[in-house]
């Protein structure tokens, strides 16, 4: 059976809050003696991730409209 995969669309900025979530989570098991490996194998993931550039369509909903 194939492994399930995932793809998410970051930009830069939230790229970088996603590389900080995961240092914060890999100190905090660092404090708390704990294995460190499969945060360690994500953020290299997410660091080392190639980018793709896409079109995004204008939101058609009225959700963003200035009131």
């Amino acid at each position: 059976m194939r492994e399930e995969r995932y793809h998410i669309a970051l930009d830069r900025y939230d790229k970088n809050i996603v590389l900080n979530a995961l240092n914060t989570l890999r100190n905090q098991q660092i404090r708390e003696e704990r294995p460190t490996d499969p945060v360690d194998e994500l953020i290299e993931t997410v660091a080392t991730a190639k980018s793709k550039k896409v079109k995004v369509a204008p939101c058609k909903c009225r959700c963003h409209e200035e009131r």
